[in-house]
């Protein structure tokens, strides 16, 4: 049987030093924003894309699959592809060829050609953001790792929250083609920068000849069908397609394969037993958790003024951005030096406390709420959004052995892209049930005898009743009018549910925290 250290002795994390460090760490800030602004950007300007190319709902639902799922493909094997073959030669062609399909997508319109470039658009981008953590720990002094992992959790609460006013901007003043041109100039800067500021590095053989194939295929192709069970669930009703219960049968089956495989061999890729430590599982629940915490703000909120008040993009971007993106650039600096100087574990409690208040705030949401009345809010989700990824991702690798990077990585992979996708999964049949549910419910004191039913239908058929057509017509106006009035309270109070799950993933995240002991000392550890 396989052990965690005999397949992995040699796959030493640290690499040699970048000869121009601040050339790396540029590289690192732009890889993980590309990533995360891509990824934000075309899930929130999906409508208009869909006009755009001409796509009907299901093709643009499909589209956004094909466009994230390869990500989780190939993200797991990154770190094992840059250990082997030098973070330049892995990131380098990629940002180029990333670029050109990017100038290329907007003047397709056929559905084949399209689903193809997206695909491996997906692929790319899931090269950057491995690669570029691999740069932190191969290439860059201890002493900016801390700094250079805030970059990394920056980008993802950054994105999230700018991303709305960037798609509204680019669609009221740009075109809906800037969602993908923009890579054009930032992709081949990245390319830059790698080959400025890191080593070229010579293939490690000892590592391809003892390359586990087989587990880094079954892990990538697991967790892709996996995903695409997941994005697509909700809208095909879980269990009730028959293509999801496929999916993820066949996902779990390869899964299943994929820990048999890493157990069997004699070099295991990423053996479990690198994450079958106390503090490393519960670090790896504490994330999840913030995923379903953090949900209030990437999700709950836009969606909330996207459904309810009915605003665009260009709308609600600037609050979101004021409230949570701006005060990040003051408050990732305090968790830093929180880190730092003191303990993870005390960022994670300020972290999970922020979503907790935050969410417990949400749920006292109303139909008059605008905008700017979620601003408070927003600013304490900015110190969950802040302090509680950063906090999680050192004290993970705190407790690592830096000699199994690579295996270590390949989990961290997976956990960010598939517990985010199955909090946002969960999240949306949650909202789509409790909507129907309080929709029945407030339906039952609506009665058609009423004679206050009555008089609110003739009130809001009144403004119709001079436009012309029948008594009939405007009183199916009247009836539509007070239909939407209660489908509008039944979706706040489905938020006001979502809110609610959301609170209570913070609080699971507080006493995920309280069961944290402390990590072993290392480059990671806190001065005081």
């Amino acid at each position: 049987m396989a052990t965690a250290s005999s397949g992995a002795a040699a796959d030493q994390a640290q690499g040699q030093i970048a000869p121009q460090p601040v050339f790396a760490a540029a590289a690192v800030l732009l890889g993980s924003f590309l990533v995360g602004f891509d990824t934000r950007l075309f899930s929130i300007g999906l409508p208009d894309l869909r006009g755009a190319f001409g796509l009907s709902y299901d093709q643009g639902a499909w589209l956004n699959t094909f466009a994230t799922a390869p990500q989780i493909l190939v993200a797991p094997a990154v770190a094992w592809l840059a250990a082997t073959f030098g973070v330049r030669r892995v990131l380098f062609w990629p940002s180029l060829f990333y670029a050109a399909i990017s100038l290329v997508i907007p003047f397709v319109r056929d559905w084949e050609p399209l689903v193809v470039l997206h695909v491996i658009r997906g692929l790319l981008l899931g090269v950057f953001i491995p690669a570029t953590i691999m740069i932190i720990f191969r290439n860059l002094p201890v002493k900016w790792w801390i700094p250079a992992l805030a970059i990394y959790a920056f980008r993802l609460a950054f994105s999230q929250s700018a991303g709305v006013a960037i798609v509204g901007f680019y669609e009221q003043h740009l075109g809906w083609q800037w969602v993908y041109w923009q890579d054009v100039f930032l992709a081949p800067v990245i390319g830059l920068l790698i080959r400025l500021g890191t080593p070229r590095e010579n293939t490690d053989f000892n590592l391809l000849e003892r390359a586990d194939w087989g587990g880094m295929a079954l892990l990538g192709t697991s967790w892709a069908l996996l995903y695409v069970a997941l994005d697509q669930g909700n809208r095909l009703d879980w269990m009730q397609s028959g293509l999801i219960l496929t999916l993820l049968c066949a996902g779990g089956a390869l899964l299943v394969g994929f820990f048999i495989n890493e157990m069997a061999i004699r070099d295991p890729w990423a053996s479990h037993r690198v994450i079958a430590k106390r503090n490393i599982i519960i670090a790896f629940l504490s994330i999840l958790c913030f995923d379903i915490a953090s949900i209030s703000n990437s999700m709950l909120v836009p969606g909330f003024l996207t459904t309810v008040v009915g605003l665009r993009p260009e709308q609600m971007g600037w609050p979101i951005f004021l409230g949570t993106a701006a005060p990040l650039l003051l408050i990732m600096p305090l968790a830093v030096l929180t880190i730092r100087l003191f303990d993870a574990r005390i960022a994670l409690l300020v972290g999970f406390l922020a979503f907790a208040v935050a969410a417990k705030m949400g749920t006292y949401i109303t139909g008059e709420w605008s905008a700017w009345t979620f601003l408070p809010m927003l600013l304490i989700q900015a110190v969950g959004q802040g302090f509680t990824f950063l906090a999680a991702v050192v004290f993970i690798l705190a407790n690592s052995d830096p000699k199994l990077a690579t295996a270590t990585a390949a989990y961290v992979q997976v956990l960010r892209l598939g517990g985010a996708e199955t909090a946002v999964s969960l999240m949306s049949t949650w909202l789509r049930h409790r909507e129907q549910l309080h929709s029945y419910l407030l339906g039952l004191h609506v009665p058609s005898t009423s004679e206050v039913v009555t008089t609110a239908i003739q009130n809001f058929a009144a403004p119709f009743a001079g436009a012309g057509g029948s008594l009939q017509v405007v009183h199916a106006r009247g009836v539509k009018m007070l239909a939407d009035v209660v489908g509008r309270e039944a979706n706040i109070l489905a938020y006001i549910d979502a809110f609610q799950i959301s609170y209570w993933g913070a609080l699971l995240g507080l006493f995920m925290v309280a069961l944290l002991t402390q990590p072993p000392h290392g480059p990671l550890s806190p001065r005081y």
